[in-house]
């Protein structure tokens, strides 16, 4: 990891900068990849995945049968582990969900909001080296609490046609039987588009590499929705000379090895605490089946010493990190500072992969920077709130006179006639 040590302040901005890659050709495929799934449906999703997967099959929907075999595949300590995260996820999810107060904000005229379900979400789930099943929880159990209509999975699989079966069994566990077999951008395509197998949906969500990412980021362009803008994973840890070199370097690495791409941040104020922390990173390392990935990511890392504990956690709100590790003599001083991040974890026990699988909360988070005006995922994610409005003949007698004075200053006079004739007939009824 790069080391800078006091960087004066008008430097961080720079220092914030995620890595650029050249999109120019990632949008001439992606966008070619779009057109394609667009004009021919199913024939074009075909050909791209034995394109780009390898796969040569007919039949894009998976079978029952597919997840009757994942029932018997998954070993039971594991369904019980899925089963404790779900528990956890819906409990904290469920909450999320209030109904609002009808409002007279005048004599008779009342307003209020209705909670309004999206009818049919997409969800998207890498396949790949690391099979993302807890990212179907994330996403499912919500869009299943806010009451969504219609919920389809797409998942890339092996080249003989299979699924991941710790997927299947995730998204059978949530109630998700619709599950398409078909990765990347052509999957996002037939999500937005919808083909002659895999229906058109309202909303998609979930992550992917970059051709996902910017397959999602042109669809919704076009006018289908996405969850949030999403890029390489990354985490920031503020750490004084009290946490435990141990613990951030197990924690920079969980992140690491994401991807090459991923980037840690590790702030603190403490002199030379950084060099423990990358002895236990080089000694964690060297045991985990990943370590070429974790390492990659490390060499375009940073480890920045600021002078306090006041500066870090400026530092921290400037890069607005998707997570935010907080580990201090008093870590909860330094939350109640965080204005940008999208998930906090507080104290030496609280590590990120805790988010990622089981505590509760939900790993979809804002990165790049998206922090700074993003919320991560939640059950409103997967909601629309509508606007109800009834106005009684007092409600617009009082008013009335105001919407005439305003809709005349705009030159809107049908705006004033809308009103003026009820006035009108009210008057007429009154005499």
């Amino acid at each position: 990891m790069k080391s800078v040590i006091f960087p004066a302040e008008e430097k961080w901005n720079e220092l914030c900068k995620r890595p650029q890659m050249n999109q120019t050709d990632l949008d001439v495929v992606v966008r070619g990849i779009l057109r394609q799934v667009r004009e021919e449906g199913d024939e074009a999703l075909l050909r791209l995945s034995e394109k780009y997967d390898g796969t040569c099959f007919r039949n894009l929907k998976l079978p029952s049968s597919s997840f009757e075999k994942a029932l018997r595949l998954v070993p039971d300590d594991l369904k019980e582990a899925i089963k404790t995260a779900s528990g956890n996820i819906r409990k904290f999810h469920s909450i999320q969900i209030r109904e609002e107060p009808v409002v007279e904000t005048t004599e008779g005229v009342r307003c209020w909001r209705r909670n309004v379900p999206i009818g049919r979400v997409g969800l998207y789930i890498p396949g790949g080296t690391a099979p993302l099943f807890s990212t179907v929880l994330m996403l499912a159990i919500p869009a299943i609490i806010a009451g969504c209509r219609e919920v389809i999975l797409c998942t890339p699989p092996d080249r003989t046609g299979n699924v991941n079966p710790v997927i299947l069994y995730a998204a059978y566990s949530c109630g998700i039987t619709e599950v398409y077999r078909i990765g990347g951008a052509q999957a996002v395509a037939a999500m937005a588009y919808g083909t002659q197998s895999i229906p058109r949906v309202d909303k998609i969500f979930g992550p992917g590499n970059q051709y996902v990412t910017k397959a999602k980021e042109l669809v919704q362009l076009e006018g289908t929705a996405i969850d949030m803008p999403a890029g390489p994973s990354e985490v920031l840890i503020i750490a004084d000379s009290s946490a435990d070199p141990s613990f951030v370097a197990a924690d920079l690495l969980s992140q690491a090895e994401h991807g090459p791409d991923s980037q840690v941040v590790l702030v603190t104020d403490a002199p030379g605490f950084h060099e423990a922390v990358m002895s236990e990173a080089e000694r964690q390392a060297a045991s985990l089946p990943r370590r070429d990935i974790a390492e990659k990511s490390l060499s375009n890392s940073l480890i920045i010493l600021l002078r306090s504990a006041e500066e870090c956690i400026r530092f921290s709100n400037m890069y607005a990190p998707e997570h935010l590790i907080i580990s201090t003599s008093d870590p909860d001083l330094l939350a109640a500072e965080v204005v940008n991040a999208g998930s906090v974890f507080i104290g030496r026990f609280s590590c990120e992969s805790a988010g990622d699988y089981a505590s509760g909360t939900n790993h979809t988070l804002p990165t790049g920077g998206w922090a700074r005006n993003t919320a991560g995922l939640s059950v409103e994610s997967f909601i629309k709130k509508i606007t109800f409005q009834e106005i009684s003949a007092r409600g617009i007698k009082n008013i009335g006179p105001v919407v005439e004075r305003m809709a005349e200053e705009e030159s809107l006079m049908g705006h004033k006639n809308a009103v003026t004739v009820r006035l009108k007939s009210l008057e007429n009824d009154e005499n």
